[in-house]
């Protein structure tokens, strides 16, 4: 299995070089990113979204711009190796130019070795938040409805406090992990888990006959991205231990192909946002983008979390 070595270029960044050749039928895909949408005005008074197509609001999109930005920094070999495949894609002069852009200056880099893949769930919020970083590396985005939000039934557009209101039993039984939503229609963690490792499996399989190292970018859901990533490490996706996931952060997973089949998964780094979300107000973003009719949002507590 070809894996990432990462060594700095004269400006700084990080350029893979690739490693060994697959064997057939093995995926090339060495690292999935799980990148969660920016912030909604359903996640600023914690009303369950579930699979209800909600926007972003000024604020995600501002969150989602500036992880973009430092994901596109981080990630801009993926120009680079996109520009290589697709000559096409690099801008000619006129005609009257001293020389024409010289594509095979990308096509023998060590960064045009490697490609990119971005896929989002169908939903509004994440595929504007993967095309955040997809538009800055000239990248299409790929939609999957599979990717979509943990299923939240017949609770889908309720606040906390409405769901307890309604059926306290119930919401006890669900802060509880004892399963009371399900009386409701709500998809368990572990039948979302699932159908997120699913998905992701998937995508690996898809790729097994591209011999390109590929880095795969999944644009998706708070919920989801928890359940799939503990799923995929084998742990109980119903305890939730892995806890919240902020607005616009990603968590990086490194696949390795077993020889019976399947994959064994290494979490590498979990929870990653941009600088500027722990200097500034991440969850509010900053004054310039606030109304006075805007409400504040505030973190919940744990016992409240999802």
């Amino acid at each position: 299995m070809s894996h990432i070595v990462a060594r700095r270029d004269n400006g700084g960044h990080d350029v893979p070089e690739t490693g060994a050749r697959p064997t057939q039928g093995e995926s090339m895909i060495d690292e999935v990113i799980l990148l969660r949408h920016g912030r909604t005005s359903y996640n600023v008074v914690h009303r369950l979204q579930g699979q209800v197509d909600v926007p972003l609001d000024i604020v995600g999109q501002w969150q989602v711009d500036r992880s973009g930005m430092e994901l596109a920094k981080r990630y801009y070999w993926a120009k680079v190796g996109n520009i290589a495949r697709h000559p096409d894609l690099l801008d000619q002069p006129g005609a009257q130019a001293a020389k024409r852009s010289d594509i095979s200056e990308y096509q023998r880099a060590a960064a045009g070795k490697r490609a990119m893949k971005v896929v989002s769930s169908d939903l509004c919020r994440a595929s504007r938040t993967a095309h955040a970083v997809a538009d800055i590396l000239g990248l299409p985005v790929t939609l999957d409805a599979s990717l979509r939000e943990r299923s939240f039934g017949g609770w889908e557009g309720l606040t906390r406090d409405e769901i307890r209101d309604k059926d306290p039993e119930a919401y006890r039984s669900w802060r509880a992990h004892r399963g009371g939503e399900a009386k409701y229609g709500v998809e368990s963690r572990t039948e979302v888990g699932r159908r997120g490792a699913d998905a992701i499996t998937r995508l690996l399989d898809g790729n097994a006959d591209d011999p390109t190292p590929t880095t795969l970018l999944v644009a998706s859901h708070g919920s989801l991205i928890a359940a799939t990533i503990e799923t995929l490490l084998g742990m109980d996706a119903e305890v939730d231990a892995l806890g919240n996931i902020p607005n616009a952060f990603w968590s990086t997973l490194q696949p390795v192909a077993r020889p019976e089949g399947g994959y064994k998964w290494r979490l590498a780094r979990f929870n990653e946002g941009p600088a500027i979300a722990t200097q500034a107000d991440w969850m509010n973003g900053p004054e310039g983008l606030r109304n006075p009719d805007m409400p504040t949002m505030m973190a919940l507590r744990p016992s409240q979390s999802i």
